[in-house]
Protein backbone atom coordinates (compact mmCIF):
# COMPACT_ATOMS: atom_id res chain seq x y z
CA UNK A 1 0.00 0.00 0.00
CA UNK A 2 1.46 3.57 -0.94
CA UNK A 3 1.15 6.41 1.56
CA UNK A 4 -0.81 9.10 0.40
CA UNK A 5 -0.54 12.28 1.91
CA UNK A 6 -2.88 15.66 1.36
CA UNK A 7 -1.99 18.62 1.62
CA UNK A 8 -3.72 22.33 2.48
CA UNK A 9 -3.16 25.68 2.03
CA UNK A 10 -5.11 27.48 4.41
CA UNK A 11 -6.91 30.55 3.79
CA UNK A 12 -10.06 32.90 4.90
CA UNK A 13 -11.59 32.76 1.81
CA UNK A 14 -9.75 29.24 0.05
CA UNK A 15 -8.20 26.22 0.97
CA UNK A 16 -5.99 24.88 -1.69
CA UNK A 17 -5.31 21.04 -1.76
CA UNK A 18 -2.66 18.62 -3.10
CA UNK A 19 -2.41 15.03 -3.23
CA UNK A 20 1.14 12.72 -3.22
CA UNK A 21 2.47 10.01 -2.32
CA UNK A 22 6.00 8.78 -0.26
CA UNK A 23 6.66 6.07 -2.98
CA UNK A 24 7.25 8.55 -5.70
CA UNK A 25 7.59 11.56 -3.43
CA UNK A 26 5.25 14.19 -6.54
CA UNK A 27 3.01 16.29 -4.88
CA UNK A 28 -0.09 17.16 -7.32
CA UNK A 29 -2.50 20.17 -7.41
CA UNK A 30 -6.15 18.66 -6.46
CA UNK A 31 -8.19 21.48 -6.01
CA UNK A 32 -9.68 24.27 -4.09
CA UNK A 33 -12.27 24.56 -1.35
CA UNK A 34 -14.54 27.48 -0.62
CA UNK A 35 -13.64 28.45 2.93
CA UNK A 36 -17.45 29.36 3.51
CA UNK A 37 -17.64 28.22 7.43
CA UNK A 38 -16.33 25.90 9.51
CA UNK A 39 -19.23 22.92 8.81
CA UNK A 40 -18.70 23.38 5.21
CA UNK A 41 -15.12 23.20 5.59
CA UNK A 42 -14.87 20.02 7.44
CA UNK A 43 -18.15 18.46 5.46
CA UNK A 44 -15.08 18.82 1.89
CA UNK A 45 -11.91 17.77 3.55
CA UNK A 46 -14.18 14.55 4.96
CA UNK A 47 -15.17 13.95 1.52
CA UNK A 48 -11.72 14.12 -0.08
CA UNK A 49 -10.16 11.89 3.14
CA UNK A 50 -12.71 9.43 2.48
CA UNK A 51 -11.75 9.14 -1.31
CA UNK A 52 -8.08 9.41 -0.95
CA UNK A 53 -7.55 7.77 2.62
CA UNK A 54 -4.11 9.23 3.36
CA UNK A 55 -2.23 8.20 5.87
CA UNK A 56 -0.73 11.65 6.91
CA UNK A 57 -1.84 15.48 6.17
CA UNK A 58 0.83 18.71 5.42
CA UNK A 59 -0.58 21.74 6.51
CA UNK A 60 1.20 24.99 5.59
CA UNK A 61 2.56 27.58 8.52
CA UNK A 62 2.16 30.81 7.47
CA UNK A 63 5.28 33.03 8.75
CA UNK A 64 6.41 36.25 8.29
CA UNK A 65 9.88 36.29 6.32
CA UNK A 66 12.05 36.57 9.58
CA UNK A 67 10.01 33.43 10.92
CA UNK A 68 8.10 35.08 13.19
CA UNK A 69 4.47 34.72 13.38
CA UNK A 70 1.32 36.56 12.46
CA UNK A 71 -2.44 36.02 12.52
CA UNK A 72 -2.30 33.20 9.78
CA UNK A 73 0.19 31.56 11.71
CA UNK A 74 -2.54 30.99 14.14
CA UNK A 75 -5.10 30.49 11.89
CA UNK A 76 -3.05 27.63 10.15
CA UNK A 77 -2.39 25.70 13.52
CA UNK A 78 -5.80 26.27 14.61
CA UNK A 79 -7.01 24.42 11.21
CA UNK A 80 -4.49 21.61 11.24
CA UNK A 81 -5.27 20.71 14.65
CA UNK A 82 -8.68 20.60 14.25
CA UNK A 83 -8.42 18.50 11.27
CA UNK A 84 -5.69 16.14 13.95
CA UNK A 85 -8.78 16.02 16.42
CA UNK A 86 -11.82 15.55 13.72
CA UNK A 87 -9.95 13.06 11.40
CA UNK A 88 -7.89 11.46 13.64
CA UNK A 89 -4.68 11.54 11.23
CA UNK A 90 -1.36 12.64 12.23
CA UNK A 91 -0.82 16.23 11.11
CA UNK A 92 2.50 17.82 10.03
CA UNK A 93 3.44 21.71 9.53
CA UNK A 94 5.40 23.26 6.58
CA UNK A 95 7.21 26.25 6.80
CA UNK A 96 5.17 28.30 3.57
CA UNK A 97 6.46 31.27 3.79
CA UNK A 98 7.23 31.52 0.32
CA UNK A 99 4.85 29.26 -1.57
CA UNK A 100 1.95 31.46 -2.59
CA UNK A 101 4.76 33.76 -4.04
CA UNK A 102 5.84 30.81 -5.82
CA UNK A 103 2.77 29.49 -7.24
CA UNK A 104 1.88 33.10 -8.60
CA UNK A 105 5.10 33.18 -10.18
CA UNK A 106 5.13 29.23 -11.69
CA UNK A 107 1.13 30.39 -13.07
CA UNK A 108 2.62 33.91 -14.50
CA UNK A 109 -0.46 35.03 -12.82
CA UNK A 110 -1.30 36.11 -9.51
CA UNK A 111 -4.89 36.07 -9.87
CA UNK A 112 -5.18 32.74 -11.14
CA UNK A 113 -7.98 30.71 -10.12
CA UNK A 114 -5.60 27.78 -9.23
CA UNK A 115 -3.36 29.37 -7.35
CA UNK A 116 -4.49 28.06 -3.61
CA UNK A 117 -4.22 24.00 -5.08
CA UNK A 118 -0.52 25.29 -6.56
CA UNK A 119 0.76 26.44 -3.71
CA UNK A 120 -0.64 23.11 -1.93
CA UNK A 121 1.49 21.86 -4.05
CA UNK A 122 4.45 23.65 -3.34
CA UNK A 123 4.36 22.83 0.33
CA UNK A 124 3.43 19.30 -0.31
CA UNK A 125 6.62 19.30 -2.62
CA UNK A 126 8.42 20.79 0.10
CA UNK A 127 7.75 18.64 2.31
CA UNK A 128 8.87 15.59 0.43
CA UNK A 129 11.93 17.32 -0.38
CA UNK A 130 13.27 17.70 3.07
CA UNK A 131 12.31 14.01 3.81
CA UNK A 132 14.25 12.67 0.77
CA UNK A 133 17.50 12.38 2.09
CA UNK A 134 16.67 11.28 5.76
CA UNK A 135 17.15 7.69 6.58
CA UNK A 136 15.28 4.87 5.88
CA UNK A 137 14.50 1.67 8.02
CA UNK A 138 14.43 -1.92 6.19
CA UNK A 139 10.95 -1.66 4.94
CA UNK A 140 12.42 1.71 2.71
CA UNK A 141 10.48 4.41 4.72
CA UNK A 142 11.44 7.30 6.23
CA UNK A 143 10.48 8.30 9.62
CA UNK A 144 7.76 10.53 9.55
CA UNK A 145 8.43 13.90 10.36
CA UNK A 146 6.12 16.20 12.95
CA UNK A 147 6.52 19.71 13.82
CA UNK A 148 4.55 22.58 15.13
Amino acid sequence: MTDVLLAFDYGEKRIGVAVGNMLLRRAQALLIIENRNREYRFEAVGRLLDEWRPNRLVVGLPVHPDGAPHAMTRLATRFGNQLNGRFNLPVTWVDERYSTRAAAEFAGDPGWRGLDAEAARIILQQYFDEIRDEPRDEAGTAPAADGA
